[in-house]
């Protein structure tokens, strides 16, 4: 308010300065524009009467004459309603634009809700998923898993009868017997594959190692893992999503690539947390494929999750490379 009042002053002293014939009338619109942009339209109405007082008041110290006293009347009353149209004009669009920035809080308000409940929910159903998977884990090791073994020890006792006969079907008895045995194995191994429990007790590294083992197995490919030993990941939940990943990215490799060979890593930086793994298979898909493939978006949207950098890259000699950084700062101490 007081650097308006100096601008009327400075203009009013150029106008003196100058003299009545030349007119700087519409310079006094600057103030009046100032005024009511910064303090609202009844401030503007007093500047626009300092204006016209000061414009008045400097032609008058300048020797102007007029024919008759009705004229300064007349031009001060002119040049009062131009500077209230322009306070009206101007008061409007302030109005306007605090009208609009309140729309635009809340409705950004409105939006962070709900992209804050959407995360929620995502959260809510990834949880869920988890669950669901440790409930099959869980099924596969104390159900399946012991119903297995007691069917091998059924049929260990079968054996030990047909020993005792001497019966011509003991070999295939004792087939029978280690394909029950793998079947337990790789039951086990699926289970512990599903249960992030045990991931959580052993360690992002560990459950990674055994995965690696265990896909070798199950995809018939060269699956290798690598890591320091002074490498893990804290944070249970981010471990589970690094870990969902790794799976999906074996897969995708194995299925869609043709891989033969594939290396996962888990290094630790200054940086961050990176896990990367490469495949020798065919590569990525066309993009307009990519963009559907259902497997990358949910390893996109879990690495959103836990706030980590996640990019898929066709390598220059041939295959892929998955690599999910996760930031330091992301990880609890």
């Amino acid at each position: 308010m007081l650097a308006t009042l100096l601008l009327v002053s400075a203009i009013g002293a150029l106008d003196f300065l100058l003299g009545f014939e030349i007119s700087i009338l519409v310079f006094y619109c600057l103030p009046v524009i100032l005024g009511t942009a910064a303090s609202g339209w009844r401030f503007g109405v007093t500047i626009a009467i300092a204006c016209v007082a000061t414009w008045i008041a400097g032609d008058l110290a300048a020797g102007a004459h007029y024919s008759h006293w009705v004229v300064p009347w007349w031009n001060a009353l002119i040049a009062l309603g131009t500077y209230l149209i322009i306070v009206w004009l101007f008061s409007t669009v302030r109005v306007l634009q605090r009208e609009m920035e309140n729309r635009i809080r809340q409705r950004t308000a409105a939006l962070t809700e709900e992209i804050g409940e959407r995360e929620r929910l995502e959260k809510v159903i990834l949880d869920i998923g988890e669950r669901e998977r440790g409930s099959i884990g869980r099924d596969l090791h104390d159900d399946l898993g012991q119903h297995l073994t007691g069917t091998a020890l059924a049929t260990q006792v079968l054996v030990e009868k047909l020993q005792a006969r001497h019966a011509d079907e003991e070999a295939d008895a004792w087939r029978i017997v280690r394909l029950v045995e793998e079947g337990i194995e790789k039951t086990r191994r699926l289970a512990k594959g599903l249960l992030v429990a045990e991931m959580e007790r052993e360690g992002l590294r560990a459950a990674l190692h055994e995965y690696a083992v265990t896909a070798t197995e199950q995809f018939r490919v060269d699956c290798r893992f690598h890591c320091d030993e002074e490498t893990d990941c804290p944070d249970n939940s981010a471990a589970a999503h690094l870990f969902r990943i790794a799976q999906e990215s074996v897969r995708n490799a194995v299925a869609h690539g043709k891989a033969k060979r594939v290396e996962i890593a888990l290094a630790c930086s200054a940086d961050g947390l990176t896990l990367t793994i490469r495949d020798d298979g065919s590569g990525l898909p066309p993009s307009e494929e990519r963009g559907q493939g259902l497997g990358l978006r949910i390893m996109a949207h879990r690495a959103k999750m836990i706030h980590a950098r996640f990019r898929v890259e066709a390598l220059p000699g041939g295959g892929t490379l998955v690599e999910c950084q996760l930031p330091t700062k992301a990880i609890p101490p």
